[in-house]
């Protein structure tokens, strides 16, 4: 789903965090799949301030992702196959761009895309440091799901 297709004429939230691994990959397929079931024009995808971060592992999405999306019943072609570094295009082809915390991610974007810096939204949800995935992963879906109401409230 997050290739470039005709589903570029879709109006598109980015997801972003750091790795690209694990929040904004969740946030990524819930919201595809959320858009997608109830017919909504919208489509997600998601990126990485810090890519390299996750370039040794094993996996190309997080095990705990991966395992929730399965609980859920979402199959993981809703993300992207691998992790993406963000770049400038990214943002100015997002309709609405959401990082995942802003306490970890506004100094990044600062540093990165100071220029989007201001100009994105933030949530606060903890990486796996500060918050196991039963946590942060159902915070996850509850702000998706708001958003997706939004929409489907206001088009």
């Amino acid at each position: 789903m997050s290739s470039r297709s005709s589903a570029d004429s879709h109006p598109h939230v980015l997801f972003i965090c750091t790795g690209n691994f694990y929040r904004s990959r969740h946030a990524e397929a819930l919201f595809n799949w959320h858009a997608h079931r109830d017919g909504l024009p919208f489509r997600a995808f998601s990126r990485g301030l810090l890519t390299s971060m996750v370039a040794d592992e094993p996996t190309r999405i997080s095990v705990d992702t991966r395992a929730r999306l399965k609980h859920l019943g979402i199959p993981e072609d809703h993300t992207g196959p691998e992790p993406v570094q963000l770049r400038p295009e990214d943002l100015a082809r997002a309709h609405r761009s959401i990082a995942l915390k802003k306490d970890e991610h506004y100094a990044m974007m600062l540093k990165a895309h100071p220029e989007w810096a201001d100009r994105i939204e933030y949530w606060q949800v903890h990486d796996i440091d500060c918050a196991q995935p039963a946590d942060a992963l159902p915070q996850i879906e509850a702000q998706v799901l708001s958003l997706v109401e939004s929409f489907r409230r206001n088009g």
